[in-house]
């Protein structure tokens, strides 16, 4: 997926005057109700989530022993790990394991990476056919768009919209009911499931102790390709690890809960190795591709916490900001709070300008947070650093410095806001609203 991100404020203009989209949107109240209701049934949360925390942070800071015992393991167990520093080697790896083995169709299993990578437009670009077999992931791809959630990538869209999709992609009758339309959905995958040769899922963790791939999914799709197919690919980054099972079943007690609201996903699977020679299912060779794509950059640095993330959603789920303007407004990969660290993280601060100014502070992602990101301090660093590297426009700079001189003189200080304050209440409306603030731009292109 190419980055989009230096257009937020165009692209979340956009989407607040889209219609369609403000409807699709008010389905993610649903995740943070869903949340709620499951937390309560955990008898320590804010312990749980400080032992969370810890177990990643003994894990990315001993990042390089944790990986060499994953690839010990794994190899021990018949799996080949190999190493791609950026998402173009991501797809080299991919398409030179193709080859290798002669694939020509790939099904695939959500992997946020493989969108990194612009992984679907390398394999078609080569002559193997990528097929998403999520079902959001599906409805994406047959739309030409990436996905808006990193849980619910397809949220954005409607019902009816899926509906007229179907029908003129299918070249089926337009069926309305949501039953009925998965139901065509899995007739048009079974062809797929039953011929692909390859296997490319994401992975949720992997465990350096026995050198598994731990995949959490709500569709019994991620089973069907980490299984029927020859050969399995799974795409992770590097920050992934967690050094035993033990670690990994405490985080499994908040992954989901933060998720989907559920106390355990419908699948959860532990893949370790290729198919062994009393095994019914599973392929015939396996490899793990574990990916930098800039994590190894924050390793060590100020950014280093964002690295804890389990991808869960929950942050973009309680966001005021992403409930707004949705995912695609975000510009790459990750949106939400997460995305406005990540992205500029990733790709450097001077190509993501307006994504650290995507929050209004309130707290409410690292409130629900499981491994206790600060990510309005991560976010508040960011903008730190477009100041001091004069990345902001002159008039917000201009703007910054007067604050800044005014804040030293305590009187002056205290009457400007005085003053600010009397002029703030001669804008609000019959409703004690204020509708528009002067010189603050309306328009989507700003």
């Amino acid at each position: 997926m190419r980055s989009q991100a230096m257009h937020f404020k165009a692209r979340a203009g956009a989407a607040l005057a889209d219609a369609g989209l403000q409807r699709g949107l008010s389905k993610v109240d649903g995740f943070a109700a869903r949340r709620a209701m499951a937390i309560r049934e955990l008898d320590d949360l804010e312990g749980l989530r400080t032992e969370a925390a810890a177990i990643r942070d003994r894990a990315l800071a001993d990042l390089d022993v944790w990986i060499e015992a994953f690839e010990r393991e794994a190899t021990r167990r018949g799996a080949t790990v190999l190493f791609a520093e950026t998402g173009e080697d991501v797809a080299k790896l991919v398409i030179e394991v193709c080859r290798r083995h002669g694939l020509t169709k790939a099904i695939k299993s959500k992997s946020m990476l493989s969108e990194e990578a612009q992984l679907n437009a390398a394999l078609a670009g080569a002559g193997v056919q990528p097929v998403e077999t999520d079902l959001g992931e599906y409805i994406c791809q047959l739309a030409d768009e990436p996905p808006s959630h990193i849980i619910a990538p397809v949220i954005h869209k409607t019902r009816a919209d899926i509906a007229e999709l179907f029908a003129s992609k299918h070249n089926r009758p337009r069926l309305e009911e949501a039953e009925a339309m998965t139901r065509e959905a899995r007739e048009m995958l079974r062809t797929h499931f039953l011929s692909a040769d390859l296997g490319i899922s994401g992975g949720n963790f992997l465990i350096a102790e026995t050198g598994s791939l731990a995949l959490v999914t709500n569709e019994g799709n991620g089973r069907m390709v980490t299984t029927m197919p020859r050969v399995h690919v799974a795409i992770t980054g590097i920050e992934k690890i967690v050094p035993t099972l033990e670690d990994l079943s405490t985080l499994m007690r908040l992954l989901p809960r933060s998720a989907t609201g559920q106390s355990i996903s419908n699948y959860f699977t532990l893949a370790t190795g290729p198919r062994g020679r009393d095994d019914q299912d599973g392929p015939e060779h396996m490899y793990f591709i574990l990916v930098d794509n800039g994590r190894t950059n924050l390793v060590g640095s100020d950014m280093q916490e964002m690295l804890r993330c389990i991808r869960c959603g929950a942050c973009m789920n309680h966001c005021p900001v992403y409930q707004s303007v949705g995912g695609h407004a975000y510009g790459w990969v990750y949106p939400g709070p997460m995305g406005a660290v990540l992205t500029p993280a990733y790709l450097g601060v001077e190509k993501a300008l307006d994504l650290p100014q995507a929050s209004t502070f309130c707290g409410a992602c690292s409130a629900v947070c499981p491994v206790k990101i600060p990510l309005p301090d991560l976010l508040r660093k960011l903008r730190e650093r477009q100041v001091e590297r004069g990345l902001r426009p002159w008039h917000e700079m201009l703007a910054l410095r007067v604050w800044g001189w005014t804040a030293q003189h305590p009187r002056l200080y205290a009457l400007a806001t005085a003053v600010g304050v009397r002029y703030l209440r001669t804008l609000r409306n019959s409703d004690g609203m204020i509708g528009s603030i002067p010189f603050a731009s309306n328009s989507a292109t700003s």
